[in-house]
């Protein structure tokens, strides 16, 4: 995709408010035509020349009564460039976004974590940018056109005078455009890996604190940010440089009109009128020929957020960029999604969920799962077991689309599954992964992720991951709050939380990814007797090697080199398979 299609397809997204912020801005720039006019009656009125009978004080009480209209107008155009903006930036980050999110865990973002903030920042204000700036330039571009025509008709060659700078700031722009990107990609490389040091930093201070190692890591950091200072350095000057062509180019210009227009004036070929409306008007057009430079300065570094911001798509199409979608910005926009988010109708909950011929290699190793064949009816407990590497994890992840599936079908109540990856979220399943993704905010927020509380859900869903007792010893009980990642929450708690939060939102199937390793036999016991009391229709796919997930299983899948090696229930199973056999027996935590 091209510089000029991502600006045009930006300014199509919501092209009604980039109409009327142009309408507004432009309305704003052509409106000191009228007020140019009135000072020069003003002026040839004082010298005895004047066209009209307005008088010295009506044309006053014009020239006041612009100056509020344009401050009036001035403000609407905040009003309509702040609302274009920010749907501009906020449909970008929003695209960008649901994305990464539909990619897979590992290869979901291929920077780090602090330099990808640099992209939904920087990259899109970079976009936002330059796609605002060319209302303005347009609203100038009209400007200069009407004041140009009404130049020409007073003189000609120093009208010429006027617009002959930015024949200069145009090549001045278009020699730096390679210098320009460079330096720009350069300051925004930089900066992002400061922002991805100090995100690693702070996401291993205790790794750091082991080794010794703060030193070196601040070493590090600290050469880092030399190189950032000299990037932003380099970006800064070149930009300034520009800057100073531009508007240095102007002030000549404006010297040698000034110098011509006096020896008009001794001629008597110029009223002062004529004169003071040049002055007037050259004020905006100077303006213009610099803005024009800027913009064409944000053009060129547009380009460089588009290269950056598809860098991060990593193969996907720049258009998936500027994709319509809503913000989701208005009430009635907020109760749609709340209807989405209803209780399933009767015939959609799950009756029987099946995958055959399931697939999916990993690009890098080839190793993952192939052929994989599965069926759970409803209220059924299964568990999926084998040894590390097997492809436990591979499989559910790829059953619920966190996996783009290379071969096979998935079938819900008999109906394909072309999505799985937005198909399988609640109400219809809920998951937990084997690591829990925990946030510094309270317990409570942590488990509802901003559901509400309806029907005591949550105190259900505390009850059956075995949590309420944990509660009472903490501190601020549900509002506690736990820390990054919940380092003040034990192991086990953190799986619980996990669980609670997947269980407060009573879904058709509940995935469990070896949800029970961090607890002790008798905890994890209650949990599976718990969800069993307390959702008897709950249909359960569950990862796991420990004897009491086995034990409550109705079906067990065994997984050997990312294929289903056996499957049966446990007494078959353990008659006749001597993989599960040296499962069952080599279980020592149990």
């Amino acid at each position: 995709m091209s510089t000029f299609t991502y600006m045009w397809r930006l300014i199509r997204y919501r092209p009604t408010w980039y109409i009327l912020n142009a309408v507004v801005w432009t309305g704003i720039y052509l409106m000191p035509i009228v007020p140019g006019l009135l000072t020069k009656e003003f002026f040839d009125s004082l010298a005895g020349q004047s066209a009209t009978n307005l008088g010295t004080w009506g044309l006053i009480a014009l020239l006041m009564g612009f100056a509020m209209a344009r401050c009036a107008s001035v403000y609407v155009g905040f009003i309509t460039d702040v609302n274009f903006r920010f749907r501009m930036g906020m449909l970008l980050r929003r695209n960008l976004l649901e994305h990464i999110l539909k990619e897979p865990g590992a290869r979901a973002i291929p920077v780090s974590p602090g330099e990808a903030i640099s992209h939904f920042r920087d990259d899109v204000d970079q976009s936002e940018e330059a796609a605002s700036w060319s209302v303005d330039v347009f609203g100038m571009t009209c400007f200069a056109a009407v004041s140009g025509y009404i130049l020409v008709q007073i003189d000609a060659r120093m009208t010429v005078l006027v617009f002959l700078p930015l024949v200069v700031v145009v090549i001045a722009a278009q020699l730096a455009t390679t210098r320009l990107q460079k330096y720009r990609s350069d300051s925004r490389e930089s900066t992002a890996k400061v922002t991805g040091a100090i995100s690693e930093m702070f996401g291993s201070v205790q790794a750091i604190q082991i080794a010794g190692a703060e030193e070196r890591v601040m070493g590090r950091f600290r050469e880092l940010n030399d190189n950032r200072r000299k990037m932003m350095l380099k970006d800064k000057l070149m930009t300034e440089v520009l800057d100073s062509v531009f508007s240095n180019t102007v002030n000549l210009g404006t010297g040698l009109i000034l110098l011509l227009a006096g020896q008009q004036m001794r001629g008597g070929e110029f009223t002062v009128g004529d004169f003071s409306l040049f002055v007037y008007y050259l004020t905006f057009v100077t303006q213009f020929i610099s803005n024009f430079g800027k913009f064409l300065t944000y053009f060129k570094q547009m380009a460089v957020a588009l290269l950056r911001l598809t860098r991060i798509l990593q193969g996907a199409p720049a258009s998936v960029l500027t994709a319509d979608r809503s913000l989701h910005i208005r009430d009635e926009e907020t109760e749609a999604d709340a209807k989405d988010a209803a209780p399933l109708p009767s015939d959609e909950r799950l009756n029987r969920l099946e995958a055959n011929d399931l697939t999916f290699k990993y690009p890098e190793t080839g190793r993952g799962i192939e052929g994989i064949n599965l069926s759970l009816a409803r209220g059924t407990f299964t568990v999926v077991t084998g040894p590390i590497g097997s492809g436990k994890t591979t499989l559910v992840r790829t059953l619920l689309g966190l996996l783009p599936q290379d071969e096979g079908t998935i079938r819900w109540n008999g109906r394909k599954v072309s999505d799985a990856g937005s198909f399988f979220v609640p109400p219809r399943s809920a998951y937990t992964a084997q690591v829990p993704r925990l946030y510094s905010d309270t317990l409570r927020e942590n488990i509802l992720l901003g559901e509400e509380d309806k029907a005591d859900r949550l105190t259900r869903a505390l009850h059956t991951s075995v949590l309420e007792d944990d509660i009472g010893h903490l501190q601020g009980g549900l509002d506690t709050v736990i820390g990054p990642r919940g380092v003040k929450l034990s192991g086990g708690q953190a799986q619980r939380t996990a669980a609670a939060r997947m269980l407060v939102r009573d879904a058709e199937l509940y995935v469990f990814d070896d949800l029970s390793s961090a607890l002790d036999v008798e905890t994890e016991q209650k949990l599976w007797s718990r969800l069993f009391a307390d959702r008897r229709d709950a249909t359960c796919l569950v990862v796991s090697h420990r004897k009491a997930a086995l034990a409550h299983a109705d079906h067990i899948i065994v997984m050997k080199e990312g294929s289903i090696e056996a499957e049966g229930t446990l007494e078959t199973l353990l008659a006749g398979n001597e993989s599960f056999r040296k499962l069952w027996h080599g279980d020592e935590s149990q």
